[in-house]
């Protein structure tokens, strides 16, 4: 089964110094049947404006992911951590028992577009974490690429969830091919261009589609995309 979300059944914002959009319900914007996807319960396309950002807050029970798109993301938090991440690179942030943080634009000139994704992890109540990884992007062309998965690498971040985070780029005319085991669930988003897939159903820029109990999906390049596709339990 696969389910068409289109970039328009979002919830679109504009707050001046954050805009962007929630593909699940998120903070005010609330639907009763679209809180979930499995352990994945966040997926904002998130636009900070220069030197603006979010404040300390805190998490607890939450495994948070930003994939930065443009710009640069600064990170910091009570665990000590201070980062600073642009395209090309992944962080990730376990809040287990519970971790305070805050995420900043730290440019005067260029915002900062990424993607933030939250997901329920395996256990509850484990200490809090904090990992960045880097990827090339040069690696991106023609492939889908892992850069988040529940085992290390030298170009993936670990999270604590039986899941996979895989970004690629085909030019218009190419394919990617994605192949999913038995009993688990793909989450796919396009970040840019436009694509088609399994052979029926169009893509957009802010489009997703949720889909399960199918074993191959083919992303066809109607234009040049970047696409990020989640292997979930």
């Amino acid at each position: 089964m696969i389910k068409i979300y289109p970039a328009a059944s979002a919830h679109q914002f504009d707050h001046g110094w954050l805009k962007g959009s929630h593909v699940f319900s998120f903070g005010d914007f609330y639907d009763p049947d679209n809180t979930a996807f499995g352990p994945m319960r966040v997926c904002n396309d998130d636009t900070i404006a220069p030197g603006k950002g979010f404040g300390a807050h805190p998490h607890s029970d939450m495994e948070i992911v930003s994939i930065v798109l443009s710009g640069v993301l600064r990170h910091e938090d009570n665990l000590g951590n201070v980062a600073q991440t642009s395209f090309g690179g992944i962080q990730r942030m376990s809040a287990g028992t519970g971790a305070i943080h805050t995420e900043h634009n730290p440019s005067d000139s260029e915002p900062v577009r990424l993607l933030q994704l939250w997901f329920m992890p395996k256990a509850r109540g484990t200490a809090p974490s904090y990992a960045t990884g880097r990827f090339d992007p040069a690696k991106l062309e023609g492939r889908l690429l892992p850069v988040v998965a529940s085992e290390a690498s030298d170009e993936i971040v670990d999270i604590a969830q039986d899941m996979t985070i895989y970004l690629g780029k085909a030019e218009a005319g190419g394919q990617l091919n994605f192949r999913q085991e038995p009993g688990r669930r793909s989450f796919v988003y396009l970040v840019e261009g436009q694509l088609t897939l399994n052979g029926d159903d169009v893509l957009k820029p802010g489009d997703s589609a949720r889909i399960e109990d199918i074993a191959q999906l083919e992303l066809k390049a109607d234009e040049n995309i970047l696409v990020m596709v989640i292997d979930l339990p």
